[in-house]
């Protein structure tokens, strides 16, 4: 029995990703989130969601030619999914501007490391999702029949360095970038992560457009969600939204706090906790509605 499914988690301690120029954008990231950052391992975060009685979707970045920094690899994702298969839900990552080794990372990601989606950040990947010479990469996931869950709206990511640390925020807006592909690949669900400010509308218009998309809640306290995100969520939209908190960006215990005084339905709230979530990745998991 599963109270929630955090659909947006990162880790990073146990891998190679928090050293040099990442280190820099990680700190700017916890002075722009107000977060004091843990140094745990993935399997200290595993204890902590257990405690929670949650599942969390784990994800892999790969921001090598965007960044030039180490990614969290599939690799060290599904390592962790081994060691706590009862909590982790892993999600690959392939850097866009790979070429061939991206598609081939598409193909081990799924039929040797068993993962079950893909994570794309189109800020610290330096691409624009609707670039047709990526096109041959989203063709590969299309096989799969497994998520796309892809970064939208501003980051705090580089907020607050000069020039944002070379981030650029262009490729992350919803229409038409993520539509187009949206669009192309109707039978690939996309998961916009984040509510996408300053792009929000964007976001909704293509949740209720197209069956394919989705919405995920994370990187913001529910406390600052707009009115339009929680009109369609209590409305039009319902089954199309989903629990996720950034971790360690924000805490599933303050995110849930925070959801609890926002004016969401009652009979919307599990369906975002963990209904739609299970749905969607298929877990055919039994749901609790006993807080944590």
């Amino acid at each position: 029995m599963t109270y929630a499914i955090d659909i947006h988690i990162h880790t990073d301690a146990d891998s190679c990703a928090c050293t040099g120029s990442a280190q820099m954008y990680r700190e700017a990231a916890s002075k722009y989130f107000g977060a004091k950052m843990k140094e745990e391992s993935v399997h200290e975060t595993a204890e902590m969601y257990r405690k929670l009685n949650m599942k969390a979707v784990l994800l892999a970045v790969d921001s090598s030619s965007g960044m030039g920094t180490p990614p969290v690899t599939n690799d060290f994702v599904a390592a962790a999914v081994r060691a706590d298969p009862d909590v982790f839900i892993g999600f690959a990552s392939v850097d866009p501007w790979a070429g061939k080794k991206a598609i081939d990372g598409v193909k081990r990601a799924m039929e040797e490391l068993g993962l079950k989606g893909f994570k794309f950040h189109p800020a610290t990947q330096a691409f624009y999702p609707n670039d047709k010479q990526f096109y041959p990469i989203y063709e590969a996931i299309s096989r799969y029949k497994v998520p796309m869950l892809i970064h939208t709206g501003t980051t705090g990511i580089g907020a607050g360095l000069p020039g944002g640390g070379g981030i650029k925020l262009g490729g992350c807006r919803p229409i038409p970038y993520m539509d187009d592909v949206a669009a192309d690949f109707p039978e690939t669900p996309m998961i916009l992560a984040h509510p996408s400010w300053p792009w929000q509308d964007e976001a909704l218009a293509m949740a209720v457009h197209k069956p394919n998309v989705y919405i995920d809640l994370s990187g913001w306290s529910p406390k600052y969600f707009s009115p339009s995100l929680i009109q369609y969520a209590n409305s039009v939209i319902p089954d199309k939204v989903l629990f996720g908190t950034d971790y360690p960006l924000i805490t599933p215990e303050r995110w849930l706090k925070d959801f609890a005084a926002a004016p969401f339905k009652d009979e919307v709230r599990d369906g975002i906790l963990f209904h739609n979530a299970n749905r969607l990745l298929g877990l055919g998991l039994e749901h609790t509605p006993s807080k944590p």
